[in-house]
């Protein structure tokens, strides 16, 4: 919030006179950065729209997952980060975690800020790499959430097709499962999509459901080590003397939630060529 002086004019004998005696105050809001919403290169276009995404969201949540089985929230950004649809899957926007909106919108903003047109990282690809002495440390506390587009209102639209978040940059990095990049059919990267609202193998393994339906998971390359799961999440963590975080073998891995959850995980649709 800035306020100026402003300094009336009038004019004697065609001479100008500044007024400063009586100077009104002016207070006014700096605008947000232009062009958010625009439409360009880059623009929402070849995304889900909100009705589609509800849709696909409600259809992988609803199949068995490996998790508590609740309802959940998506947000599916552009490749500049801006936010193009949020959804839920309950009756109402209490039906879920209300703190699990914004991080379904962190975990699309992640994927897709650490995603490439050749080489997808899924969300859940990046939580050993962040831990102490991972390679990737660190990158959690970067790219922090605009808490003003988060927290917005009013509430009543939150998960609506005129969600305040949407047609602006979110920002936030989460680093477990949740968040995939979207390619559509020629291998364009989009964006991405985040889900959240159970555990976090499950959030992984409806999101990548939601992707599925969605036909946006032609996915070029990942770290997978399965050609036909390339960003799939990664369960090789062990535990060693020492080490309380246990140990990736590849460096890629995420923790177990459940082992049904795993077991959805190593049979989840295969990519689209």
């Amino acid at each position: 919030m800035r306020t100026v002086h402003r300094h009336s004019l009038i004019t004697v004998a065609g001479a100008p006179i500044a007024l400063v005696a009586a100077a009104s105050l002016v207070a006014f809001t700096a605008p947000r950065a232009a062009a958010d919403t625009a439409d360009g290169p880059w623009s929402c276009n070849g995304l889900p729209s909100y009705t589609a995404l509800k849709s696909a969201l409600t259809a992988a949540r609803q199949q068995t997952n490996g998790g508590f089985n609740l309802d959940m929230w998506a947000t599916v950004v552009n490749r500049d980060g801006i936010v193009c649809a949020v959804a839920f899957t309950g009756s109402n926007r209490g039906d879920q975690w209300p703190g699990s909106r914004v991080i379904s919108a962190q975990k699309a903003n992640t994927a897709n800020a650490f995603s490439l047109p050749s080489l997808a990282l899924s969300t859940a690809n990046l939580y050993s790499a962040v831990q102490p002495g991972g390679s990737l440390y660190g990158l959690q506390h970067s790219n922090p959430v605009d808490t003003e587009v988060a927290y917005r209102g009013p509430a009543a639209n939150f998960g609506q097709s005129n969600d305040p978040m949407v047609g602006h940059r979110i920002g936030g990095v989460n680093v477990f499962g949740g968040g995939l990049a979207l390619y559509d059919a020629s291998h364009k990267l989009l964006g991405a999509i985040g889900v959240s609202g159970d555990s976090s193998c499950a959030d992984h393994n409806i999101a990548w459901r939601t992707r599925s339906t969605l036909k946006l998971d032609h996915v070029p390359a990942g770290v997978s080590g399965d050609a036909l799961r390339p960003d799939n999440i990664v369960y090789d963590i062990t535990s060693l003397p020492g080490e309380p975080e246990g140990v990736s073998a590849s460096g890629w891995g995420h923790p177990v939630c459940t082992a049904a959850a795993q077991t959805v995980a190593a049979g989840l649709p295969m990519i689209e060529p």
